[in-house]
Parts: C-alpha cells; structure tokens; sequence
C-alpha cells in the first residue's frame, strides 16, 4: 500500500524529534564538560556541529524559532572554535540556557502548540550580543541566575486553580500548606479555603484533611511550572487549573523579596532547569533504540520456528499415526513450545534500557543545582551501561532526583566547611548501576556530612517514633528517615528538609518490588541503595546441582569455588558453621536446609562451596555439583507467585527445565538472622 503525504511526513518528525533530542543531550554534556578546563576542539566541533544539525532539521520543517536560536548558538560556537571567543562560565550559562530553549520549544512542538520562540527573544538577543552581531550596550546582559527560566520572560498570566486534596494526605507526610508557600514564590498568590466539609470538633481527626483551596496565582508562570509544584501528590489530590486572563502591561511581579533567605529563593530556578531539561525523559520512550546483536537473536528464533514449522509441515498428511510418526509429533511439539518460549523471551529483551537514559539529566542538574548552593561538586556515574526493562527504568526518575537534591543540599558540605574539616573544597557525588542477582542495584554516595546518629534518636524521642529508653541498633535509627513527616534538616528548604520525600522514595521503589537502604559514617558521607528487581534482565549464571534439581547462582557474585576440606570446618557460639578459608572465616550456608530440598551427597566432604559476596561479606553456599555458566533471562516471582526470602527469580534452561535463580544477599541475609553480631574473623 501506497504511504501518503502525511503519514511520511508523521514519520520524518518522528524521526527529527528523536534525533533532535539526541542532539540537545551531546549539546548539553559538551557544554558542561568544558566548563574549568581549556576549550578542547574536538568537543567544540561536536558542539557546533550538534547545534548546526539541528538547525538544519528546524528548518526543513519550517519551525521559526527553533531555527533563529539554534542559528545565533552556532554563531556563537564559531567564534569559540575559531578563537575568537573564550569559554567562561558566562557564556557556558548563556548556552546552557541556549540548550533549555531548544528543549523547551521542541516540547512544545512536539504537542501540538507553535513553538514560535517569541518568549525567549530575550535569550536571542544575548546570544547575538555575545556575537556582536549588534552593539552588546543595547541589550541588557544576562542575568547571574544562569537558567532559562530567569533568562526568558513570559507574559504575566491569571491562574485559577481549584484543590481538594484527599483525606489521607496529611498522614502521607505531604503537606497543602507546602505547596501554597512555593506557588508564592512564583508570584502573587491568594488562596481562599472552603471549609465547608469540617465535621464537628467532636468527630475531628487530628490526620484527616477535610479543606478544599480556591487558589489565584498571578504572574509570569507557564502550566507546567505549576503541575510541577502539584506532581508529588497528584495521586492524593484533584486538581483543575484553569487560564484566567492576560495582564497586558504589567511590571514583571517579583517572586520574592530581597530579604527572602538564600536557600528559599533556589528551587524555582531549580525546577525550571528540571523541568526544560528532564521533559522529554519524564514521558513514556515512544521508541527505543535496539542493538543489532538482540535484533539477530530475533532472527535466529524465527528462523528456529521456520525449521520447527517445517518439520510439521511434513507430518501434515493422510498417512496413519503409528507409534514412529506421534512420536515425532510430540518432539516437533516440544520444539514449538521452547522456541515460541525463546521468541517471547527475544522480544521482551528489545525493551531493555541502558539507565543512562535517566543518568543523563543528572549532570545539568548537579551543574546548576551545585551553583545556585554556591558549592563545589564532582559528579561521577558509573555503570551506565547497566540494562533494566523500560517500565521499570521510567518510574526511577523521579526517587533519584529527590535523593540527589538531598545530597546536594544536606549532604555535601560548603567548600569553607569541607576545608576546615579537612575535605577537599570539592565535593563528590556518586551514581553508580550494576546488577546484583536478579536484582538492578541503585545508589547514591556523597563525601559530606553524613547522618548524625544521635540528632536522628533525639528527633524521633521527640515526636514520639521512639519511646524514652528504648534502644535501637544503627540500622533501626537510620531507617527512621524513612518514617512520614520526619527530618532532622536544620533549616527548611522546597529542596529537601520538610520531611517529604524519603518516605515517598521507598514508596515508589516498593512499588516496584524493590527496596531502599542507607548506609553513612558520621562526618564522612552517606550511600542511599536502592534494589529494584529485572522483571527481563539477562545475567551472565552459574549452574549448580542440589539434589536433583538445578539453581543459577550470578556469576558477578562468585568469588570462588572449592572443595570442602572438613578439618576447616568449625562452630562459633556452637551454632554457626563457618569455614576457615586462608586468613578469613567465611559463614557457611545449607543450601538443603534453607530451601528445604534433600541432597544426593553424603557428608560435608563430598560438597563443594560458592563462595559469594553478599552485603560486603564473603557466604559459602554448599551445593552437590557445579554445571555450566549460561546467560539466563531473568523471570520474575511476584508477577505470578510472590517474592521469596533467597530466591531472585526463576529462568528457564535450554531443556526446558525451569531453574530458580539464587539471591545471594537475601540467603546472606537469612544466614545472619540467628547472630547478625557474630564477628567472622580468623585469630
């Protein structure tokens, strides 16, 4: 069938949005990875050549002002390649913001609305200026605040908006009262309350929200800067938002005052960089890209099912079915069924991810963040690479930011702070990615202050988490943070601080199967972890035997392999089997016992051990026989069971078999239950 006009022109603005998207992030990292370091002129002409392409694409199209401002950042980009204009953190923030306009139009675009460019003609004329493409005195120079929402100004616009919040969302740990106080800082706010539905005092409960808001906010605020502000509770409110008119010739409204502290005027210059930058990311991907090797397996499967159709094919006849002929029905039937099976497994590994997709908005948002803070950060990123299945991948964004803002604003300290206790001025932050069983392993590490033990107790005793002269242990205090409501923030931000948001991050991720962790040394940084599972995550395995039935231990968590020697065999406090492995003892772990299966083996001796790393702690865990190393696609035990304490999920092997795959820290866990204080080392 012949393709029309317009769907060949839906296809090439598919193609152009992706491309273009891909552009604006090489732009982004190219810009923000020549800040502090002398102008290198490969990544200069990527640059250039990111922003000309662009341009290129907006022009085809016929998208006005995507092209004028692409055009005046090439300008720019030519005069630093040729020389004639040095980088500075002047002109990397004019660009930068450069970078937030494209995005920001391209959004527009994308949904249907003009993206004419006409809001950021300001943006325009600095770059022009910055070229000298007009005399720089007649154009006022840009701003110290260094994003594109101070950079552009929009027309001061009435919003009408109507809040009625669920009952439940004072005990959730939000507050209506928090979000009122960030909408003031976006203009001039007024808020009427309709009390209407407060029972009588005598049928009052303290956490049950009974108000509904009225609210007029007026000033140079888009839609979207307000949905934002109602993002985290848009599962516990009913929301409608409604344009009022334009003020035509009114000053710009001041957001606040000039006595306003410092932190509270941060976060809508934070959020409008947020907001620019992770728009596209926040959507569902419409398309992913595919490695050629998993499209080849895809062809290998169905080449399988033509062989195995085939072979059918040739039974298909009037002849008699004697015992011969059903027996090759049944073999052809079980080919079917496995290569069916492989097919599906080869077409859900297509949406698998790299998080490097999520990781990708994080060095903007340090970048600006890390300014505004007037601190000193290094962000590091590891294990981008690491693959998850898109649905999952989609629903980390969110909790990841709250935990980097954390970091950035409580965590990492000022560089006179770091400097008198004897850090480097410059702060690290670290996001790393890896798997870990049948699980994708999360965490976000700073340098800085880390949790005070005691402030966390204290604060609890007061607000009655924890009664008087009850002692906890340091993961039961640290895992206070997690409570609704709770923060021990000296002072209160809209960055972090109030006491919303770790209690939603491991909302989010329990959502997904997973779970969050902290660990943190006092005065020397903190590491959040969060485990979320790979519903279709491949692993590298190792096959082993118990009993009669086969398990999948992560090949990233094996150490090493042995042959137990009894005479290293010993009982600490008469109840733990440990073994003496060189100068360390290791804990040993049944796996016939914990998972209830026989052995075929006879004593201790005839078992071999896995060493695997669990927790930061080496386990053995004793099986009758070690088979092959295979990969295994992963397949999850909540979607049709539930989770089990030591196993990650279950796969299915090339015989069909179906194998359990071991989760070494929950077996790790497990074995630490009975004497988690026991201390494992060799005299």
């Amino acid at each position: 069938m012949a393709i029309t006009l317009s769907e060949l022109q839906q296809q090439l603005l598919g193609t152009f949005f992706e491309e273009s998207q891909e552009g604006l992030d090489h732009l982004e990292s190219g810009l923000l990875s020549l800040e502090g370091t002398a102008a290198d002129a490969h990544v200069i002409d990527e640059i250039f050549r990111a922003a000309h392409s662009l341009k290129g694409g907006a022009g085809t199209f016929g998208f006005v002002g995507l092209t004028e401002l692409a055009h005046e950042m090439e300008t720019v980009l030519d005069r630093v390649r040729s020389g004639k204009q040095q980088v500075n953190p002047t002109l990397s923030a004019l660009l930068l913001a450069g970078v937030d306009g494209l995005r920001s139009m391209l959004g527009d675009i994308h949904q249907g609305l003009p993206g004419e460019g006409s809001a950021f003609r300001p943006l325009i004329e600095n770059l022009r200026a910055t070229a000298h493409v007009v005399p720089p005195t007649a154009v006022p120079s840009p701003p110290p605040q260094s994003v594109s929402a101070a950079l552009t100004e929009a027309p001061v616009v009435v919003w009408n908006i109507n809040l009625r919040a669920a009952a439940s969302i004072l005990s959730s740990g939000n507050e209506p009262l928090r979000l009122f106080r960030e909408l003031a800082t976006m203009g001039e706010l007024k808020v009427v309350a309709d009390a209407s539905g407060v029972p009588p005092l005598s049928s009052l409960e303290a956490e049950t929200c009974y108000l509904a808001w009225t609210l007029t906010l007026q000033g140079n605020v888009r839609r979207e800067q307000i949905e934002e502000v109602f993002a985290w509770v848009s599962d516990e409110c009913t929301l409608e938002i409604s344009q009022g008119a334009v003020a035509e010739n009114s000053p710009p409204i001041g957001k606040l005052s000039a006595s306003t502290p410092t932190a509270e005027r941060l976060p809508a210059a934070v959020r409008a960089v947020e907001k620019e930058n992770a728009r596209s990311s926040d959507e569902p991907l419409e398309s992913i890209r595919v490695s050629v090797g998993k499209v080849d397996q895809l062809m290998n499967m169905v080449g399988e099912l033509v062989i195995t159709q085939s072979m059918l094919g040739e039974l298909d006849d009037d002849g008699p079915i004697d015992r011969a002929r059903l027996a090759r029905i049944r073999e052809g039937l079980g080919l079917l069924a496995r290569n069916t099976r492989s097919l599906q497994d080869s077409v859900m590994r297509l949406r698998s991810i790299p998080v490097s997709l999520v990781f990708a908005r994080f060095p903007r948002l340090v970048h600006d963040t890390s300014r505004l803070l007037e601190k000193k950060v290094e962000l590091r990123l590891n294990g981008q690479t690491t693959e998850v299945d898109k649905t999952v991948l989609e629903k980390l964004s969110d909790p990841l930011v709250h935990l980097v803002r954390n970091s950035l604003d409580h965590g990492l300290e000022g560089p006179a702070e770091r400097l008198a206790s004897g850090k480097p001025e410059t702060g690290t932050l670290d996001l790393r990615a890896y798997h870990r069983g049948g699980d994708i392993i999360l965490e976000v590490q700073d340098d800085g202050r880390g949790l005070s033990r005691e402030r966390i107790l204290e604060k609890a005793r007061r607000i009655g988490l924890v009664a008087e002269g009850v002692e906890l242990d340091d993961a039961a205090v640290y895992d206070l943070i997690f409570a609704p409501g709770f923060s021990t923030a000296a002072a209160v931000t809209d960055l972090s601080g109030r006491g919303v948001g770790m209690d939603v991050v491991r909302r989010n991720i329990r959502g997904l199967g997973g779970d969050v962790s902290i660990s943190t040394v006092f005065g020397q940084g903190t590491k959040v972890s969060l485990r979320v599972p790979l519903t279709l995550a491949i692993i590298d395995g190792q096959l082993v035997r118990l009993g009669n039935h086969s398990y999948v231990v992560p090949l990233l968590s094996i150490v090493e392999s042995i042959q137990m020697d009894t005479k290293h065999l010993m009982r600490i406090d008469g109840k733990v089997l440990a073994y003496r492995l060189r100068d360390e003892v290791v804990r040993v772990v049944d796996l016939a016992n914990v998972l209830g299966m026989p052995t075929l083996t006879g004593g201790l001796s005839d078992r071999l051990m896995v060493v695997v790393e669990s927790d930061g702690e080496k386990i053995g865990l004793l099986v009758d026989e070690l088979l092959a190393q295979q990969q295994v696609v992963v397949k999850s035990l909540e979607t049709n069971f539930d989770r089990v304490e030591g196993l990650s999920g279950a796969t299915v092997l090339g015989d069909g078999q179906i194998a359990f795959i071991l989760d070494v820290v929950g077996l790790g866990r497990l074995a630490r239950a009975s004497a988690p204080r026991l201390s494992l080392v060799a005299a």
